[in-house]
């Protein structure tokens, strides 16, 4: 069994059911279990569209699948939810987003998954939460709550 932290987050209808819908959708398959859910999070959104502040958290889970097979679960579920990702526009408004973060302390990228993703120690709004989640997770050098330190809250406010 492996070790995930997967973030979370969504800003179109309710986004605080959204993430709940999400985290059922997750627990539903036998392959992951979830160990800890982080707060909720009202964050500012990313990028140059104009859009409503989006609700984020984080997960930890422990699995059974391999790092592909779970991106691609991830993936099924945002399609199931109504997300679609190749008609989207990037860093736009999402009803759902589910991003596999870390996988134990495997380091990979394949055509469906980055990892460590490769923008996740630059956003507060996954870092703050997974820094709740699994304060002492060591990436390189660093822990999650030092890399959280580093770039500061950028807005994130706990719901």
């Amino acid at each position: 069994m492996a070790d995930a932290l997967i973030s979370l987050g969504s800003n179109i209808g309710d986004p605080l059911a959204a993430l709940q819908k999400a985290i059922d959708h997750l627990s539903e398959d036998p392959a992951i279990s979830i160990k800890k859910r982080s707060s909720f999070y009202r964050t500012t959104p990313v990028g140059p569209v104009a859009q409503d502040d989006f609700i984020n958290a984080a997960v930890l889970i422990s699995t059974s699948l391999q790092p592909d097979a779970l991106m691609q679960i991830l993936l099924d579920i945002e399609t199931k939810m109504g997300r679609d990702r190749t008609h989207a526009v990037r860093f736009g408004p999402r009803v759902i987003d589910l991003d596999l973060i870390l996988y134990d302390d495997v380091k990979q990228k394949s055509d469906l998954v980055e990892l460590p993703h490769p923008r996740f120690r630059e956003r507060a709004f996954v870092l703050v939460p997974l820094a709740e989640l699994a304060p002492l997770w060591r990436v390189d050098d660093l822990t999650l709550l030092e890399l959280a330190a580093q770039v500061g809250d950028q807005g994130v406010k706990r719901l």
